[in-house]
């Protein structure tokens, strides 16, 4: 949506709109967002904070039933309400901003750009403090560190250019706070698509879930074609240790595979 924007606003010549400043060349999002390209700026607001939303629930159950890593103590779970209370905060602000538009509600167009901003940042530092907790406790499942330092470095950069945002935009500089809040916006985008990488495991699971069925189909010979290790005591097949070496598995999600005819534990 952002660089269907960003195209057509620099293909019609970049336009002066009558929502920008006398001196002002460079327009805001929601300058163009305000013009024709109004449905596409609504659609597309709904649709990525539906999907992020989405996203933040499905994390949170697939930790409650323990398909991703289990949040093991009341703090993280405290943490993940939390930042989904502020998610949602931030999505009523996103969308609303792009009903309101800037030319015929500018007050409240700001105000809900402040709600969106305020919104997802205080959710993100949640987020954030959820997965470094996960992070020491679930020291062999690196998926949470990564997802943790990716998380934390959206914080730190989009707090350092909202603030830039926010100083160009009240002091008047309004071409340097435009390219500032296109930053903004694009860095906000890789942040929503940190939430899928979360998932990921999830979805490997799935996967070796169903490897493991394919696999376990009986040989010319009649026996049964899965490898298997152990692990603390545990029989495993080959496909279950590898999703455990990559934290696949949330703490007590193990699937028990049934023990086979000859086997004593």
């Amino acid at each position: 949506m952002l660089i269907a924007m960003l195209v057509v606003w620099s293909v019609e010549g970049s336009p002066h709109y009558s929502s920008m400043e006398a001196n002002q060349r460079i327009a805001y999002i929601s300058d163009v967002g305000a013009q024709g390209l109004k449905p596409l700026f609504i659609a597309g607001c709904c649709v990525t904070t539906i999907f992020l939303d989405l996203a933040f629930a499905s994390e949170r159950w697939l930790r409650h039933t323990g398909v991703l890593a289990r949040n093991y103590g009341m703090a993280e779970k405290v943490l993940s309400a939390l930042s989904i209370v502020f998610a949602i905060g931030g999505t009523c602000g996103l969308i609303l901003l792009s009903i309101f538009d800037t030319v015929h509600h500018s007050k409240l167009h700001r105000g809900f750009l402040l709600l969106f901003m305020a919104g997802y940042l205080i959710s993100a530092i949640f987020v954030c403090a959820e997965y470094q907790r996960l992070g020491v406790h679930y020291r062999q499942h690196r998926i949470l560190r990564l997802s943790f330092w990716m998380k934390l470095a959206f914080i730190l950069i989009e707090l350092i250019i909202s603030i830039a945002f926010a100083a160009t935009m009240f002091t008047r500089h309004q071409n340097v706070a435009a390219v500032l809040e296109w930053v903004v916006s694009f860095i906000f985008t890789f942040y929503v698509l940190t939430f899928f990488i979360d998932l990921l495991p999830a979805l490997r699971m799935r996967q070796s879930d169903l490897y493991d069925h394919n696999t376990s189909t009986s040989n010319f010979d009649g026996t049964n074609d899965v490898s298997l290790v152990y692990s603390n005591g545990q029989l495993l097949s080959g496909t279950q240790a590898g999703a455990r070496d990559s934290g696949y598995y949330g703490e007590g999600a193990m699937p028990q595979p049934k023990p086979t005819a000859g086997q004593n534990f």
